[in-house]
């Protein structure tokens, strides 16, 4: 049965979706069965990953609101171990058309049933707001995790995302939990970098991954070309600091 984690942050340019799709790439290439879910109308995990798949035209849209089957949408991908539900622009008229769908919050957890037997994990990327679109991948899942980049303005609106997970696990999703915060962006040769991770530090204590990710050039090149990092450049800092990222997540896991 797989586990199903969001990644989460209504702040935009934090690295949810280069994590997103690093963390489900170095999960595949662990072996470990992987579905990624793009939940996002901007679709950049889906162009994150485009080298990898054929696109066929069915998209996650399809499955929120037209009753396609999740499983009909789904598109394999050149690794063996890794599958993705991609998005497209029209996901972004998503949130109007589930307005007046009965128990529209549970839309993408009613068709992940159908699957969660065929993966160890399905990852959602989030868009960067608490919509309808975030609200549905959170009562889908079991765990989130919460990218933080590491500069100035990095806590601000965390309060908000932290009182919408609370509103999610009194009143839709109870088993919801935080899986872990991720530092982003990291420069150790930054004193603002070392502030922002022992103020997080200070505040999640043993909910932050020990792994940052730290800033590295060849992360945010790699999606122009539609490869995860480690397709892209497999020795640079950003696709080991993700193979450890893996790492930690099984080993808690285990």
């Amino acid at each position: 049965m797989a586990k199903v984690i969001s990644i989460s942050n209504q702040k935009g340019g934090v690295g949810k979706t280069t994590s997103a799709v690093n963390i489900a790439v170095s999960m595949a290439v662990s072996e470990v069965k992987t579905l990624l879910i793009d939940m996002d109308p901007q679709a950049n995990a889906t162009t994150g990953v485009s080298s990898l798949f054929k696109a066929n035209g069915t998209s996650v849209y399809d499955v929120l609101t037209r009753q396609t089957k999740l499983e009909e949408a789904i598109h394999h991908t050149e690794f063996e171990n890794l599958d993705i539900l991609p998005s497209t622009h029209d996901l972004v008229g998503a949130e109007i058309e589930l307005v007046s769908v009965m128990a529209r919050e549970y839309q993408l957890q009613n068709q992940l049933v159908t699957v969660t037997r065929d993966y160890d994990y399905i990852f959602i990327d989030c868009p960067p707001s608490l919509g309808l679109l975030t609200i549905n991948a959170l009562a889908a899942s079991d765990a989130i995790i919460i990218p933080i980049q590491c500069e100035y303005y990095a806590l601000e609106g965390l309060g908000q995302l932290l009182n919408t997970i609370r509103l999610v696990q009194r009143h839709i999703n109870p088993k919801l939990s935080i899986a872990g915060v991720l530092l982003t962006m990291y420069d150790s040769r930054l004193n603002l970098s070392k502030e922002v991770a022992a103020e997080v530090r200070s505040y999640f204590q043993d909910k932050l991954f020990q792994t940052v990710i730290q800033r590295n050039v060849r992360l945010g090149e790699a999606p122009s070309f539609g490869k995860p990092a480690l397709l892209y450049d497999a020795n640079s800092t950003g696709a080991r600091n993700y193979l450890e990222l893996v790492e930690e997540i099984l080993t808690r896991d285990s």
